[in-house]
């Protein structure tokens, strides 16, 4: 795959426990920035979402935000982005920041993060897309996540190529040429069991 042109950064709207999370969020910012990759993520000027905004645009990058008109007025979007679309729904907003996005990249959040990881990756399992999936798991905080799914692939709910296109990665730096570096087409039908 070529260098991405914009990436979607699911992640906290807090900053969490460990100050780890901060300085990893700004240095994805950053890092997206300097190699003229844009940012597209939920809008809100919160927690490690906002933290990864600033840094983007401190660093002169394109930042783009998607956010419900709800979320909006609770967490006061994000007011000085390159583009922030408001849109109706929770839907709407994974469908605009799916479609703006070559790439997805996970950083330490929540249950919304999980969700929206889950989304992206389910979504692959049907052959809805082929986009990459990269995990940023710096201090284990992702490692249950790890092992969930390779419970999942183990007890037989899941095979293991779908795996291939979620990587998980410890440093920023790691992430770009991850990406580059993963498979991308078509996979096959997925196979059910049926009775």
């Amino acid at each position: 795959m070529p260098k991405p042109s914009a990436l979607c950064v699911f992640c906290g709207s807090r900053f969490g426990v460990d100050p780890a999370f901060r300085d990893l969020a700004r240095q994805l910012g950053q890092t997206l920035a300097e190699r003229a990759v844009t940012l597209v993520y939920g809008g809100g000027g919160v927690g490690l979402m906002g933290l990864t905004a600033n840094a983007a645009l401190s660093a002169g990058g394109k930042v783009v935000g998607i956010i419900p008109e709800f979320l909006f007025n609770r967490e006061a979007g994000h007011p000085n982005l390159s583009e922030l679309v408001v849109v109706k729904s929770m839907h709407e907003r994974k469908l605009e920041m799916f479609e703006r996005s070559d790439g997805f990249v996970i950083l330490p959040g929540g249950l919304g993060t999980l969700e929206e990881f889950f989304e992206v990756l389910s979504w692959r399992t049907l052959g809805l897309h082929d986009k990459p999936i990269v995990i940023i798991d710096h201090t284990g905080y992702w490692q249950p996540l790890a092992d969930l799914l390779k419970s999942v692939i183990d007890g037989g709910f899941a095979d293991r190529r779908y795996l291939d296109h979620v990587a998980f990665v410890t440093r920023v730096e790691d992430v770009l040429p991850t990406i580059e570096a993963m498979p991308r087409g078509p996979i096959e039908e997925k196979k059910l069991d049926k009775v």
